[in-house]
């Protein structure tokens, strides 16, 4: 195998989809040690929609304290 392209999605409430493509990597390579692996994690818009969108276009996560939504 000479290429492999990873797009899951997370599996709610256990793992996210980059911690999925982490190990389908691992394991992708343990069986096919020259295979270049391509990981794209995905959401649904639910669950892990903003880490896969971080990971997507490097993006920084920061969290804030606020009083009210405006």
């Amino acid at each position: 195998m000479k290429k492999a392209v990873l797009i899951p999605d997370s599996f709610k409430g256990t793992l996210s989809s980059t911690e999925i493509c982490s190990i389908m990597k691992e394991r992708i390579h343990t069986y096919y040690p020259g295979c270049e692996v391509v990981s794209i994690p995905v959401a649904d818009g639910g669950e892990g929609s903003v880490d896969a969108f971080l990971t997507a276009v490097g993006g920084e996560k920061i969290t804030l304290t606020v009083e009210n939504p405006y």
